[in-house]
């Protein structure tokens, strides 16, 4: 009996490993990169170094929990970064042209998640490639930012309770930090305890098995490119707020720390699977490593080297563990 036990929970653990083993690996990464770069810099740990890299992390979470949403159903979204430029443009303008900010949020919101739902549209219904799609979504957004501005950043002038987005906070946090977080509970809830959340994974492991079982797949994939589009408005709007100014040129090279945190975190590129614990992991990831490069003095241009080998890693990592996680479980099958 007791050597019974011993094997079934022996089992139990080995079950759990195997199934939460990108989230824990990405859990020892991250504790590694803080143990080194608290070794390195005698800034890194300080709490001021801290809230400013929550602050700078917020958008990048707050777009990649939408993100997971999508590469959960297979798919990509590149056009991310320069959704988060047009909005940033977008919304300087109107409150330059007088529109009242809380107006001005709401109508970058809207404007975003239909943007995103376009997008979408072209995917789910025009079987368009998601890759083709964003593609030219990221050449067109950029461009009509660099169209509107002509190039220059427009400043954000008597609008306090805007800038206060970006810059304030409470209790000690960073208002952005906060509402990333809540943006990642949100998700964490409607991902693993809602319908929606098992529709997107249904169609994620296989749309046409989905579509005959009733579910209404063709919407659902159109959807999530909704969620980045609004998740995009939000961000841009968060950090329109915190440098008060609009730029065309805003969050060049974002969609590659937004896919990186969230393949990095476990969420699979072949669909079916996605965490938001672990896109929270990978995200802190991100933010640390190009954080701890700044304080180490070492070249920008780096960082983008370093970001770039991290999505290699991860994409191959995030294979690797996906096809042991299948032969497992044809094993036990």
């Amino acid at each position: 009996m007791t050597l019974y036990t011993e094997r079934g929970q022996g089992s139990a653990i080995e079950d759990f490993l195997a199934e939460h083993a990108q989230v824990l690996s990405i859990a020892g990464f991250f504790l590694v990169c803080i143990l080194f770069f608290a070794t390195m810099t005698d800034t890194f740990l300080t709490g001021g170094n801290i809230l400013n890299l929550l602050r700078q992390a917020a958008p990048i979470l707050i777009v990649a929990s939408a993100m997971t949403f999508v590469i959960t159903t297979a798919g990509i979204d590149l056009s991310v970064g320069s959704q988060v430029a047009l909005v940033n443009a977008l919304a300087a303008i109107a409150i330059a042209a007088g529109i009242p900010w809380p107006l001005v949020i709401l109508m970058m919101l809207a404007a975003g998640a239909m943007i995103g739902l376009a997008q979408g549209w072209f995917i789910a219904h025009q079987a368009i490639p998601a890759f083709i799609v964003t593609l030219a979504g990221l050449s067109i957004f950029r461009g009509i930012a660099l169209l509107l501005t002509k190039g220059y950043s427009i400043p954000i002038r008597d609008a306090d309770g805007f800038t206060f987005l970006g810059r304030g906070a409470v209790a000690g946090i960073p208002i952005p930090a906060i509402l990333s977080v809540l943006v990642a509970i949100v998700a964490y809830v409607v991902l693993d305890r809602m319908r929606y959340g098992r529709q997107v994974v249904a169609v994620g492991a296989n749309r046409e098995a989905a579509r005959r079982v009733g579910m209404p797949a063709r919407w659902v994939t159109a959807s999530v490119y909704g969620l980045t589009g609004l998740a995009s408005a939000f961000a841009g709007l968060l950090i329109a707020a915190r440098l008060g100014s609009g730029s065309s040129n805003a969050a060049v090279g974002f969609e590659l720390d937004v896919i990186a945190a969230v393949v990095l975190g476990g969420t699979s590129l072949m669909g079916g699977r996605g965490t938001i614990i672990g896109t929270v992991l990978g995200t802190l990831t991100i933010a640390a490593i190009g954080n701890g490069l700044i304080l180490m003095h070492v070249s920008p241009f780096f960082t983008q080297i370093v970001t770039g080998a991290i999505i290699l890693a991860a994409i191959w990592l995030n294979t690797r563990i996906f096809a042991s996680g299948l032969r497992l479980g044809r094993k036990k099958s």
